[in-house]
């Protein structure tokens, strides 16, 4: 049985999930194929991804296939109601997500798509694969494999197999080029400003702006906060990420000078407590802190919660804490993924090559059953690439072939200088 906030915003739901359709025809032709051969047929897909309109679009392409999915969200703020009220109504579709969600819903939630059974699950931060591991291993017994959304879910994986703790093949869809080039640059660039913007309607022109990280979600950002007028800093611990910030052309600085600097912070790290009391404690009157990594522990709420004399909500999803030196500070989004909590998440363009990743990794995981190693797999190039064309094609655009004279250059070593 299906647990929604209100079935009645299912009418709304739809719309969304048909303007998403709209924008999403990679994944719209995946789906068309996948009509004809019926990959998923007579299998349940558990799913633990953001409940958003291109979730949604995902989930009829695996149901075109002939799967049954069962489906929550992988955050408790990600929910869009409108979208789990019109899937929960689909025929084949089990949901368990509203925006909102306590702590022991969560979870709850959780438990309620592993008694699906699936033989097939699409995580996003690896918490059902987790929980498999941990609380169900005989479910282990008949699943097929596991795909993996992104970074942080990614990184608990590696750790699992570092630990021989891994007993099933997980694809890392987020090491697609045409996953985390894109997904991570170009969404997470967009929906963090989007998000931040909705909270705050903050004017980026001539503020100070403290990336913390430069993987692919944080040169997303800073190159967005630019484009804005905003000046960039750029916090790293790793080396080649600090340069790489420093040659595109962003101040980098440790965190406890540029909390001094930065009007407003956002944390893309994937780890924990990257700005904490030590740090807020030196920050501007008014300065806004916001996350755009998977988890909520990226700023030290917990410790800005006990350290402040008063907490308010002055805003959609923007709480005001005011210190014991009377500053304020501002939090977006609870800590949590700003883009979805106080956003909408991606564009539908850009998660639609993310989509394309997942429905095709579970189709590869179902052709190779029994065959693949029980270990962090990455997609075949190939796969990519049509991921790419399949977008191209989407977009109207054409592009160039090698000649047969090229081709033999390129893979000749006989020629020289």
């Amino acid at each position: 049985m299906s647990h929604v906030k209100d079935p009645s915003l299912a009418a709304q739901g739809r719309m969304n999930l048909e303007i998403a359709e709209r924008n999403m025809g990679a994944l719209l032709t995946v789906r068309e194929r996948f009509k004809k051969s019926q990959p998923f047929k007579g299998l349940t897909i558990g799913m633990a991804l953001h409940v958003t309109k291109e979730t949604g679009v995902l989930v009829r392409t695996f149901i075109a296939g002939g799967a049954k999915v069962a489906i929550t969200g992988c955050n408790p703020l990600s929910t869009q109601d409108d979208v789990a009220a019109a899937l929960a109504e689909e025929e084949g579709v089990l949901v368990w997500a509203y925006k909102g969600e306590s702590h022991e819903d969560y979870y709850k939630f959780l438990e309620a798509v592993l008694k699906a059974e699936p033989d097939l699950t699409v995580d996003d931060g690896c918490d059902l694969i987790s929980l498999i591991h941990k609380e169900h291993p005989h479910l282990l017994e008949k699943m097929i494999g596991s795909c993996e959304e992104t970074t942080t879910g990614v990184n608990r994986l590696r750790a699992m197999a570092h630990d021989g703790a891994l007993k099933m093949p997980v694809i890392a869809v987020n090491d697609n080029k045409t996953k985390h080039l894109f997904d991570n640059y170009y969404g997470t660039g967009q929906s963090t400003l989007d998000g931040i913007l909705r909270s705050t309607n903050l004017l980026f022109a001539g503020k100070t702006v403290v990336v913390v990280g430069y993987g692919s979600c944080g040169k997303g950002v800073s190159l967005r906060a630019r484009a804005l007028g905003a000046k960039v800093i750029v916090t790293e611990v790793a080396t080649v990420p600090a340069l790489q910030a420093a040659m595109d052309g962003f101040q980098v600085m440790p965190m406890v000078q540029a909390a001094l600097l930065g009007d407003l912070f956002i944390t893309v790290t994937g780890d924990i407590h990257v700005i904490r009391m030590e740090h807020i404690e030196r920050m501007k009157d008014g300065a806004v802190l916001a996350n755009s990594g998977h988890f909520d522990h990226e700023i030290d709420v917990a410790a800005l919660e006990k350290a402040a004399k008063r907490k308010r909500r002055v805003r959609h999803y923007l709480d005001e804490y005011l210190l014991k030196s009377g500053r304020v500070v501002y939090v977006a989004g609870e800590g949590r993924l700003v883009n979805l909590a106080s956003a909408e998440g991606h564009p539908s363009e850009v998660m639609s090559l993310s989509f394309c990743g997942q429905a095709l990794a579970c189709e590869y995981l179902v052709k190779n059953r029994g065959k693949l190693p029980k270990e962090v797999i990455t997609l075949p190039d190939e796969i990519d690439q049509q991921i790419a064309a399949l977008q191209l094609t989407a977009m109207g655009l054409t592009i160039d072939t090698l000649t047969p004279e090229q081709v033999k250059y390129l893979s000749s070593w006989e020629e020289g200088t």
